[in-house]
């Protein structure tokens, strides 16, 4: 598995309770760009359109050597989950007011592009406050362990 692109936002700004693994309807030229790694997933979410799933906002950059058949950097691209899948992420959606965001995009071992995507509810600010010292406080610790372990 070759990880192309992480959402590193995700985490910060969403408490992240459910994963998925999902894949994507591409065009040539997107693929050839992904493989090359030109892909940010900083503002993309996912929304459920007719009883299919969408990435939004996703940005694939356009393919160097393409032509004519280049495609557009940020178009809505149809996530491939089963019909069940889509109504449980619409029933979490709607009931609880719950976001569903792109976490990251990869190639698995076959070479197909997949994302993964989370299911998180939107953290307030003095969550992200208690959550940058939880880290703090865990790097604290380790770099006292190490100190302990070098004598």
């Amino acid at each position: 598995m070759k990880v192309v692109a992480r959402n590193k936002k995700a985490h910060r700004e969403y408490q992240i309770q459910d994963k998925l693994e999902a894949g994507l309807s591409l065009r040539g030229t997107e693929v050839k760009s992904i493989r090359l790694g030109h892909v940010q997933l900083g503002d993309a979410y996912v929304q459920i359109k007719d009883e299919e799933a969408y990435l939004v906002k996703a940005n694939i950059s356009v393919y160097d050597k393409g032509s004519w058949t280049n495609h557009e950097p940020s178009r809505r691209r149809k996530l491939l989950l089963h019909k069940r899948e889509i109504r449980k992420l619409q029933g979490k959606i709607n009931e609880r007011g719950l976001t569903v965001v792109p976490l990251q995009m990869y190639l698995n071992d076959k070479g197909l592009v997949k994302v993964e995507i989370g299911v998180g509810k939107g953290k307030q600010y003095h969550d992200k406050r208690e959550d940058l010292k939880r880290r703090d406080a865990a790097r604290d610790i380790q770099r006292a362990m190490r100190r302990g372990n070098d004598r």
